[in-house]
């Protein structure tokens, strides 16, 4: 019999009425519909397509989305006060549509300002020619704190100053689009752009096709070809230099790195040797060509900046110098980022060009200027006012920014007097009215006020622009409540093509030759990373396996204090693990070190091994608040304990065996070792609480081995020898001394010429010390001494990789 033959049929929920819903702001223009009210074609296939759907499978497909930027750990970092929380990513999941030519206009506008920008750049930090004529104050070079007096005169390796870009638009009043924004310091988004059209697509992926969605991959893909063609022409590697994971973009770092296969890097990972960059790898130093930095130009070199950076390499800024160095994007040229400069651009356009801006920037005036400044006086009702040298956050979202509208007129009169006072540190832009885009908010479209940005890269064919970008889209009708920090959404961006598209890759598309990357490429902080989170891995499964033991022992006990419950107490508070809670704080503190390692090596780590990580930290601080003492205990730790194994297993059988998972299993392989020889000193001491062996074998996973293997019960003797001396028990010492020395000999440098390393030799000792021993030889004495000894060859590793 059919199942579904008994279930009553449901009645079909009505199609959602999207369009016929949607109300657009008088007098604002809206992306979706049009000044005489009608819906633009791609959009009306796109809002009919969804109607299609009806509610029910839309608002699936739009969970299916979240779910999976929340399974691929997208998030982004709030900053509020002093405090900083990873945000999820918040994905609005109607994209944007552009038709291919107004996007074509859109491009062509943007890869002129991008070449315009690079001429002011170059200027600046050369013949100055600008400032000398007058076209450009002298006040708007010198005040700004991003020109960067060490490298004026530098010539950019490569020849160019600006190689990545991101420009912000708005759509004003008039339906054409306006410049709010140049991003020239260290661009972020593109890393998330990709993300939203992943998570779209995951969503929407019929629909995509239907409207002729032009792809991203190609962008990037002759991105990725022009720096490692900059990088071959110097002998060196491409590399992303990041502040690190606190960085409120880390994510998108990592994204990006692991997509094109660059090398992440933080500043301590790099060091200048004979003018030249180099990269600490286990192998040794490494040279690197091409920095595509993601931090700001002053704190990337101590000595010559900011003297108080923690995050940069002293001695870059001679690399570059020397021209062993080439930087995405030079290092000072995020001095076309202020807020003043926008004042000039279309007179330096013309100057430099003989053509007006294609695109405009919004209107701007320096208050540096007398007749400026008395305009803006005049007209403060309508402008924003701020610092002339803000840089990234958004102009009308800074807190040092003065919305005239907002005051009354003894503010307005104040702000006139502080204009005269300070007028050559602010800059006054007209407040701008952006249009509104659709926004599926509970079964309906609603316009929020929408941003663009995009991106452009520089290639060996020139200036290429990505075709779509990000998005930002406001959570109210205020337009100065777009941004990120604030609330705002993300959404992708179509340009919707007049023909199918053709399937784009990163692979190249010829047969040239495979170049594959040196095993011992890895940077010794990554490699140190990958150890602990081994060990952590371990830490965890050990401390879960010895308080699964205690809590199914507590649960059946008459008496709560006997003996063997309060020696395991002794010893899990030993480990710095409070028994007397079901789900302790140390096991938790472990669980959260394994995180904290994968954390700083996300461009090294799969999105399913994060996944499985994120999903047992969430799951033991939910036991944390949840779970009672006794069997409810060791039910939950069974459950923690079957989340760790699908972990490992996921580093078992996906992880390539590169020099980086051999990093991982030498630490797991080293704190299972000690965490076995520890428990196995403690519990088969003299004087042991009875069934100390029994609960041994129990933590050691080789109960029902035990019983095979000896026609005894549980004694001392039997369990070190199957716990301690056991090659063939893969949770014995002697098992992870001969996987050690295994992994030993693979690192780099591990054996040489017959000769092996002193890591390797050292292995070698223990295992061999092991081979040949007997188990009443082993003492309580002789065990600790292996805790100690693992310890040091755990030392030995680090000064000979990671220092």
């Amino acid at each position: 019999m059919n199942e579904n033959a008994s279930r009553a049929p449901t009645a079909a929920l009505p199609k959602p009425d999207l369009i016929g819903s949607y109300r657009p702001i008088p007098g604002i223009p809206d992306e979706m519909v049009d000044g005489a009210g009608r819906v633009r074609p791609g959009w009306q296939q796109l809002v009919s397509a969804l109607e299609s759907l009806g509610s029910g499978e839309l608002e699936q497909r739009f969970e299916r989305a979240d779910q999976y930027l929340r399974d691929a750990g997208v998030f982004y970092r709030m900053y509020d006060g002093a405090q900083t929380r990873e945000r999820e990513w918040p994905l609005a999941h109607v994209p944007l549509l552009l038709e291919e030519a107004e996007w074509d206009v859109l491009a062509a506008g943007i890869a002129q300002r991008a070449e315009i920008l690079e001429k002011v750049v170059a200027d600046i930090y050369g013949d100055n020619t600008l400032v000398a004529e007058g076209l450009l104050p002298p006040e708007l070079v010198a005040g700004n704190p991003e020109y960067l007096r060490p490298v004026a005169g530098m010539k950019p390796a490569g020849g160019h100053f600006l190689h990545f870009c991101a420009f912000e638009l708005g759509r004003g009043p008039d339906g054409r689009w306006w410049v709010l924004g140049d991003r020239t310091q260290a661009p972020s988004g593109a890393g998330f752009a990709l993300e939203n059209r992943v998570a779209t697509t995951r969503a929407l992926p019929d629909v995509g096709a239907l409207l002729n969605v032009k792809r991203l991959a190609g962008f990037f893909r002759d991105f990725r070809d022009a720096l490692q063609s900059l990088a071959a022409e110097r002998g060196g590697s491409v590399a992303i230099l990041t502040p690190g994971p606190h960085n409120e973009t880390y994510f998108e770092h990592a994204y990006i790195a692991r997509y094109l296969g660059f090398l992440l890097l933080e500043g301590e990972d790099l060091t200048v040797s004979n003018g030249e960059v180099m990269v600490r790898t286990v192998s040794g130093l490494a040279p690197v060509s091409v920095l595509w930095r993601r931090m700001d130009a002053a704190f990337m070199d101590p000595l010559e900046f900011r003297h108080d950076s923690q995050i940069g390499t002293p001695g870059l800024a001679e690399a570059v110098r020397s021209g062993t160095l080439a930087v995405v994007n030079a290092i000072g040229s995020g001095i076309v980022e202020s807020r003043a400069l926008p004042a000039f651009l279309n007179g330096l356009s013309r100057h430099l060009t003989g053509e007006d801006l294609q695109l405009p920037s919004v209107a701007t005036w320096w208050c540096g200027q007398p007749r400026e400044l008395e305009h803006v006086a005049a007209n403060l009702g309508t402008m924003i006012v701020g610092p002339a040298f803000s840089t990234r956050v958004p102009f009308e979202d800074r807190t040092d920014t003065v919305h005239g509208a907002a005051l009354d007129a003894a503010g307005r009169a104040a702000l006139a007097d502080r204009l005269r006072a300070e007028g050559a540190s602010l800059v006054a832009q007209e407040a701008v009215s952006l249009s509104t885009a659709p926004v599926y908010e509970d079964g309906r479209l609603v316009p929020r006020p929408v941003s663009l940005r995009v991106f452009a890269a520089r290639t060996a064919q020139g200036w290429t622009v990505m075709p779509g970008g990000q998005a930002r889209i406001g959570e109210t009708l205020d337009p100065s409540a777009i941004a990120m920090q604030r609330g705002g959404q993300a959404a992708d961006v179509w340009v919707l093509g007049s023909r199918p598209v053709d399937a784009v890759s990163l692979l190249p598309g010829d047969d040239r030759a495979v170049k594959r990357n040196r095993s011992g490429s890895l940077p010794s902080r990554a490699a140190e990373n990958l150890l602990w989170l081994g060990r952590y891995a371990e830490r965890c499964e050990a401390t879960v396996r010895i308080l699964r033991a205690y809590h199914a022992r507590l649960a059946d006990a008459t008496q709560p204090g006997q003996a063997l419950l309060t020696e395991t107490a002794e010893y899990l508070e030993s480990l710095d693990v409070d028994a007397r809670r079901p789900v302790p704080a140390g096991l938790v503190a472990a669980i959260e070190g394994a995180v904290a390692s994968a954390g700083r090596i996300r461009d090294r780590f799969s999105p399913d091994g994060w996944l499985a990580l994120t999903d047992l930290l969430k799951t033991a601080r939910m036991f944390e608040q949840r779970v009672q003492a006794g069997d409810d205990a060791s039910r939950a730790m069974t459950v923690l304990l079957r989340k760790l194994g699908g972990f490992s297993g996921l580093v078992n059988e996906n992880m390539y065996r590169f020099v980086g998972w051999r990093f991982l299993e030498v630490g797991r392989r080293l704190e299972r070792g000690i965490q076995i020889a520890r428990a196995a000193t403690w519990m088969t001491r003299p004087g042991a609480a009875f069934g100390s062996s029994d609960l041994l074998l129990e933590v050691g996973d080789s109960v029902m081995t035990h019983r095979r293997r000896y026609n005894v019960n549980a004694g001392p003797l039997s369990v070190i020898d199957l716990l301690v001396l056991d090659a063939l028990n893969p949770r014995s010492v002697h098992f992870q001394l001969a996987e050690l020395f295994s992994q030993a000999i693979m690192l780099p440098g591990g054996e040489e010429d017959g000769q092996l390393s002193g890591v390797a030799r050292e292995a070698l000792r223990l295992r061999t010390s092991l081979a040949i021993a007997e188990p009443g030889e082993l003492t309580g004495e002789r065990l600790w001494s292996l805790v100690v000894d693992l310890g040091a060859l755990a030392d030995r590793i680090a000064e000979r990789y990671f220092a």
